[in-house]
């Protein structure tokens, strides 16, 4: 497998599809995911003559399972290990969901000279934790609720929620797709528990507000109108206001997780702004 050591001794598997000489785009999944949700836009981009480059997250996938370090700083530091690992250049960086902070907190600790342009989709940002400044967010008392339920019983959740809000399955009217919640479950429950657990609290609590004012380049936006996981208003908005110069595209109607949910589209709106 490929593997890259990160300076505290982590391992991190990544894939790299599609030419070397390609233009390079990165990919950064969702919690509590693992770069094969992206494989869809990562096996369309590399067909389309792009070097796509996804790992999983620590504690994540087939990455090794750290007990310390399951944080936004960490995540994004490791992406920059990879970064100049492979010594990667003219970046398009994309992150989806959690993903979305830890490009954002990748930015702010590494700046952009080697980013060419920037994709938050469904992401967590600018910050979903509910805190005397920012009064619409989530109560805490959800993230708890999370966390508890994975202490008792990590499986059921990792099913209950692809079956719900993640795909929009509990919509009036909409059809479970049974292979969409294997495969999430067969992802979440790759990760360590520990990893995953901690990580709720680094999507739910980091603030990214300062990350995203260091945004210089262009910048796609892209969230679901119904999105129950990370609502839009405070979210895709938000992150809106905060890089004023990104293009926002709203998916009406659809859920948070667009990269299988709405993957044509994803894969098509991507390839537009890479080649704009």
């Amino acid at each position: 497998m490929n593997m890259i050591t990160t300076k505290d001794g982590v391992e991190l598997y990544y894939k790299d599809w599609g030419p070397k000489d390609g233009p390079v785009v990165t990919l950064s999944h969702g919690w509590p995911l693992s770069s094969d949700s992206w494989e869809g836009t990562a096996f369309f981009l590399a067909n389309e003559g792009f070097r796509v480059v996804a790992h999983d997250r620590r504690g994540h996938g087939r990455s090794s399972q750290p007990w310390e370090g399951n944080d936004m700083d960490h995540y994004a530091d490791d992406l920059a290990t990879v970064v100049d690992a492979l010594a990667l250049k003219d970046i398009s960086m994309f992150g989806f969901s959690t993903g979305g902070g830890e490009v954002a907190r990748y930015v702010a600790r590494h700046g952009t000279s080697r980013v060419a342009k920037l994709g938050l989709i469904s992401a967590v940002t600018p910050i979903m934790l509910r805190t005397p400044d920012h009064p619409a967010g989530v109560p805490i008392e959800v993230f708890d609720g999370i966390r508890a339920d994975m202490v008792a019983d990590r499986s059921k959740v990792f099913r209950d929620i692809p079956s719900g809000p993640f795909y929009g399955f509990n919509k009036p009217g909409a059809v479970v797709k049974p292979s969409m919640v294997e495969f999430w479950w067969l992802q979440g429950m790759q990760g360590g528990f520990k990893n995953t657990y901690d990580a709720v609290k680094a999507f739910s609590e980091t603030d990214f507000r300062g990350d995203l004012a260091k945004f210089d380049k262009p910048t796609l936006i892209i969230h679901g109108e119904w999105d129950q996981i990370v609502p839009i208003d405070e979210a895709g908005h938000a992150s809106k206001k905060l890089v004023p110069h990104a293009k926002l595209i709203v998916y009406e109607g659809a859920p948070h997780g667009l990269p299988e949910t709405h993957k044509d589209r994803i894969n098509q709106d991507l390839l537009a702004f890479l080649r704009s």
